[in-house]
């Protein structure tokens, strides 16, 4: 599979996002680790998780836990797996979403996740989302310090604008990994963070690249000319907007979320396939 750079690691040009197997509807867990084993089988080496993917309040960490309970169970190396995590946004209550930026709270929740991923430090550790609450660079320092103290390898933010990545950048040093952002064919308003992160070399990470799991469906039926392009390359809809999400710029790492082996298989072809500059451009447009 196509590489990518993402900080100091390369990693495949497609990762998997591990929300869908934790929240609501979730599925059994024979399939969802059946779904991160095939993804692995495939050169995915990038998953994302967080503390907050669970469904219940007493489940903190539920998807960090059955993330490392698949890659422990999976017969091949996972040496060059990198395991994304992020903290400061929680679900207090089944169904409600909170933000915790405060520096404290980040570095032990950092810690705990080291724990349940079973690792002595997390490859990269993400800033969740914003606290309204906290300034914003002081919930940055905690990602400084989490590096310095080796409990974290590298360091990004999540839900972040442009004034944000220069701040984060400039607090960690220029050590500022990754950005991972909501960006689809249905969801642009992160395409200025985009183009800004490649013109720093700093990943972008794409979530609900496809437009989330109540929307992924209609894909094609709110986007023809994605469904036109797929047609005329005989491949799925899916295919064609993660190929053109990676065609964007070469930080882009989309993380489509799966929960059965089917969906991350088919997701992963979009990293072999070549849209025309014709065609991203049509794409771009529509």
């Amino acid at each position: 599979m196509q590489q990518r750079t993402l900080g100091t690691r390369t990693v495949s040009a497609i990762g998997l996002g591990g929300m869908p197997m934790s929240i609501e509807g979730r599925p059994d867990e024979a399939r969802s680790v059946a779904t991160i084993h095939a993804a692995l089988d495939a050169g995915v080496t990038l998953v994302d998780t967080a503390d907050a993917y669970h469904l219940h309040a007493h489940e903190v960490g539920h998807n960090e836990e059955l993330i490392a309970r698949a890659l422990r169970s999976y017969g091949g190396d996972t040496s060059d797996v990198l395991v994304a995590t992020k903290g400061g946004h929680l679900r207090p209550g089944d169904g409600t979403w909170t933000q915790n930026g405060d520096p404290a709270y980040l570095k032990q929740a950092a810690k705990e996740s080291a724990l349940r991923l079973g690792v002595d430090a997390i490859g990269l550790y993400q800033f969740h989302r914003p606290d309204p609450a906290v300034p914003y660079a002081e919930a940055i320092g905690a990602l400084v310090e989490l590096l310095d103290d080796g409990v974290i390898q590298q360091a990004g933010i999540s839900n972040a604008d442009v004034a944000q990545i220069d701040l984060a950048n400039k607090i960690l040093g220029g050590r500022l990994a990754s950005v991972q952002n909501q960006f689809s064919p249905r969801f642009r308003s992160s395409q200025g963070e985009l183009e800004h992160c490649a013109a720093l070399g700093i990943a972008f990470l794409p979530w609900s690249p496809l437009g989330g799991i109540a929307n992924a469906a209609e894909l094609g039926a709110r986007h023809a000319v994605f469904q036109d392009v797929a047609a005329a390359h005989g491949v799925s809809v899916y295919q064609v907007t993660l190929a053109w999400e990676l065609a964007l710029a070469p930080v882009v790492v989309p993380i489509p979320g799966a929960s059965r082996p089917a969906s991350i298989l088919d997701s992963v072809r979009a990293a072999d396939l070549t849209l025309t500059p014709e065609e991203v451009a049509r794409l771009s447009a529509a």
